[in-house]
């Protein structure tokens, strides 16, 4: 399924603003994203100016994405790629079996394995750091 512009703005209005609100610490937050297309579009911009001042991180933003440096998130090096992994083992035949089969992986994800994953991503980050935003050699991470 590909998110367009309009579906992306829904998705920040609908998804991301109600848990926002829920929150007592979102003026903590940050936000980060990729370059794709329906990310910087001028109303998805001025949805996060909105909902993050000064607080995220986007390719024609507040805080620059650091160049040529896709994975500085867990979300893009572990998450995506673990998710997919486990929910096809159940081989969803239709969009409700896959969506429920990824809720309930991301549920039964155990606590000490995202620790472990937030620990490893210090890695990556620390050598942006060092690379003043350049590239990120591959890194192989702590089991």
């Amino acid at each position: 399924m590909t998110v367009k512009s309009n579906g992306y703005c829904k998705i920040l209005e609908n998804f991301l603003r109600p848990r926002l609100e829920e929150s007592d610490d979102s003026e903590d937050f940050l936000f980060q994203q990729n370059g794709a297309t329906p990310h910087t579009g001028r109303r998805s911009l001025g949805s996060l100016k909105e909902m993050f001042p000064s607080r995220f991180s986007s390719l024609r933003d507040d805080i620059g994405w650091p160049a040529r440096t896709p994975d500085l998130t867990t979300c893009d090096f572990f998450l995506w790629g673990y998710l997919k992994a486990e929910a096809y083992k159940h081989r969803p035949q239709t969009l409700k079996a896959l969506k429920e089969a990824i809720r309930g992986e991301v549920v039964a994800t155990p606590p000490k394995m995202t620790n472990k994953v937030m620990e490893n991503f210090r890695e990556p980050l620390r050598q942006c750091i060092a690379n003043n935003g350049r590239q990120v050699r591959d890194v192989i991470f702590k089991t």
